[in-house]
């Protein structure tokens, strides 16, 4: 780095490091894995990448313990949704060993940008693969590149650990039924752009996505998953659109850890009015308290963090996890995975 980056003032955005890894599917093989320090990638332009959505991606973090070991975090279930997701565009998975190696050899050749500890920073590692074939019919790529890039960022929600509000717009809907949402592709985000901009100009953080068949039960939180605490019970939506959060699973098990009964089953719109607390939950927020509901077409307001603070549940469920991954806490579960 020519100049120290400033490590409490981290954007979640994007950062040069100096290497990313990549390995090739030709020929009916996973090549070699390559070491490149180059930020861009040749790629054909009919690549079905480019005209048929064959993209499908990751998200993990890195981060530097109390002990200064940097540590991985939950790197074999990133490994093990990623092939789920590979099936489910007709793409080649990627094997877990090798993206287990290549994940642990990009943070190490990048340790340098692994924030220290205590500046509330992480690694972000992001894996990708794209369809490379050249190909105008409609039909998969019989060639893939799967590389990943690791860049250090900030906390995902500006705010920091305080409750924000968010808004259900009914004229949105994040996927389709039995559709792409069970799977982290880019199409899905890319539905979720116009709704989230217009969300973010009215202030606020995110939009409280309603099932898409019948508008009844909530679905996803934007980028993130839904949960709440509801009479000692950690509940969470089930649906077939959403994606299997990492975290959520996470949070989940730390819930029951804590005593909590764990319910993960249809949540109607009237039940807001029955829960102590929200928040939204992934990789890159860990947990955001959600202070207020907004339901934009009915003008309905649920009003959860009523004392304007984040609810000692969700507190304590976020300060676990943390601790977790910073090596503060011992990792029952074996969760995370240490850089040799």
């Amino acid at each position: 780095m020519e100049k120290e980056l400033d490590w409490g003032n981290l954007s979640f955005g994007y950062i040069p490091t100096d290497y990313n890894v990549r390995c090739y599917y030709r020929n009916g093989q996973w090549g070699e894995i390559e070491v490149s320090s180059s930020e861009t990638i040749n790629i054909h332009i009919a690549a079905t990448a480019l005209h048929y959505g064959q993209e499908i991606f990751e998200g993990l973090k890195a981060f530097r313990g109390k002990d200064g070991k940097v540590r991985i975090f939950r790197l074999e279930e990133n490994a093990k949704r990623i092939i789920e997701s590979a099936k489910g565009i007709k793409m080649q998975p990627i094997p877990v060993e090798l993206f287990t190696e290549m994940v642990k050899k990009v943070v190490k050749l990048n340790e340098r940008f692994v924030p220290p500890y205590g500046s509330g920073a992480s690694l972000y590692i992001r894996p990708l693969e794209i369809g490379t074939s050249a190909q105008v019919g409609v039909k998969p790529s019989q060639e893939y590149l799967f590389l990943i890039l690791v860049t250090p960022v900030g906390p995902y929600f500006k705010e920091g650990f305080r409750p924000t509000n968010i808004c259900i717009m009914r004229e949105f809907d994040r996927v389709a039924p039995k559709g792409t949402g069970r799977w982290k592709v880019g199409g899905n985000y890319a539905a979720s752009l116009d709704a989230g901009e217009r969300a973010h100009s009215m202030g606020y953080s995110a939009v409280l996505y309603l099932d898409p068949k019948e508008k009844k039960y909530l679905d996803e939180c934007g980028p993130a998953n839904f949960f709440a605490i509801k009479d000692g019970k950690y509940i969470t939506p089930a649906s077939e659109s959403i994606l299997p959060s990492i975290t959520n699973m996470t949070l989940q098990q730390l819930a029951q850890d804590m005593g909590l009964e764990v319910e993960r089953r249809h949540i109607t719109l009237e039940e807001l009015e029955e829960i102590q607390e929200a928040a939204a939950c992934g990789t890159a927020a860990v947990a955001s308290p959600i202070a207020e509901i907004d339901d934009i077409d009915t003008g309905k307001k649920y009003v959860i963090a009523k004392d304007g603070n984040p609810g000692p549940v969700t507190t304590a469920l976020y300060n676990k996890l943390r601790a977790i991954q910073l090596g503060e806490e011992e990792d029952i579960h074996s969760w995370n995975t240490i850089v040799e």
